[in-house]
């Protein structure tokens, strides 16, 4: 059944489906909706039930993304979201760039002021870039709770380039269902600002192409630094980004023999990297 009122268009969809994504989970009713004209599908927060794990049991629902947050280290662990097809054939609107504190982060998110001198930029872990279909979308992707210490260029150079590869991933695919976080540990050693916000040394990115039935994962797992190498080269499996991060990406999501194929193996030659953002990076993005 759909109703309209002042703009907002709100969809009951009644699905014999495991969840959004075809999971082990029981049969539940699925709730979409559109924010605005412009707006994209999302999942209401009570319907996320497909989440990683949680190492620190603080789990914040942004209107197009989910995320964990590590008051230790004054960010997220991690960041979730669905990237399609269809948001990305949407105009982009203006970028913000206009930075705000989490008021959903219970014990208070990192601030604009811990990062301002720090030597570092403010990377975006749902990038602006995936939320650019809806003013709603940009606005939320400059949330402090959304953004970690990186090094220029790290987060100019191949970070950019992960998350351009990963657009065009969701383009040809239809929809990815996207995981992106720091690696939260012992390996941190500096910190910033009056909040003392852990700086990473190391990012991850999983990544699950949803739609069945030929599903396939992939992970990355790259230093905070400049670097040279070709992205192939940063390529994991999903379970080694799991044990070095001790979050499980998928259980509530896949069936336990699909959780084991897909996060234990993964085949390069079904994520075709494209050459010409390698050499952008190497001949431009590197010397930013």
């Amino acid at each position: 059944m759909i109703f309209v009122a002042s703009g907002m268009i709100l969809m009951v969809v009644y699905l014999l489906k495991k969840n959004p994504f075809g999971s082990k989970n029981l049969y539940k009713e699925e709730v979409f909706s559109s924010g605005d004209i412009k707006g994209t599908e999302y999942i209401l927060p009570e319907n996320r039930f497909y989440l990683p794990s949680s190492n620190t049991g603080e789990i914040v629902h942004q209107r197009y993304y989910s995320l964990s947050y590590n008051e230790k280290y004054e960010e997220a662990e991690w960041v979730a979201y669905v990237l399609t097809k269809e948001s990305l054939k949407i105009p982009n609107v203006k970028r913000t760039n206009w930075f705000e504190d989490d008021p959903l982060v219970k014990t208070g998110s990192a601030t604009y002021y811990d990062y301002k001198g720090s030597g570092f930029t403010r990377g975006h872990l749902a990038p602006a870039g995936d939320m650019a279909f809806n003013d709603e979308a940009m606005k939320e992707s400059f949330i402090m709770s959304n953004i970690t210490p990186q090094k220029r260029v790290f987060n100019n150079g191949i970070w950019k380039e992960l998350e351009e590869n990963t657009r065009n991933w969701a383009w040809k695919n239809n929809r990815l269902y996207i995981v992106t976080g720091p690696v939260l540990n012992k390996s941190i050693k500096r910190y910033i600002g009056k909040n003392k916000v852990g700086v990473p040394k190391y990012f991850y990115k999983v990544i699950l192409d949803i739609d069945a039935p030929k599903r396939k994962g992939i992970g990355f797992i790259i230093p905070n630094e400049r670097s040279i190498e070709p992205l192939v080269n940063y390529e994991v499996s999903i379970d080694s980004v799991e044990k070095l991060t001790n979050i499980d990406f998928f259980n509530e999501l896949l069936t336990d023999d699909e959780e084991e194929k897909l996060e234990s193996e993964f085949d390069p030659k079904k994520w075709k990297i494209s050459n010409k953002l390698y050499q952008k990076r190497i001949n431009d993005w590197n010397k930013q």
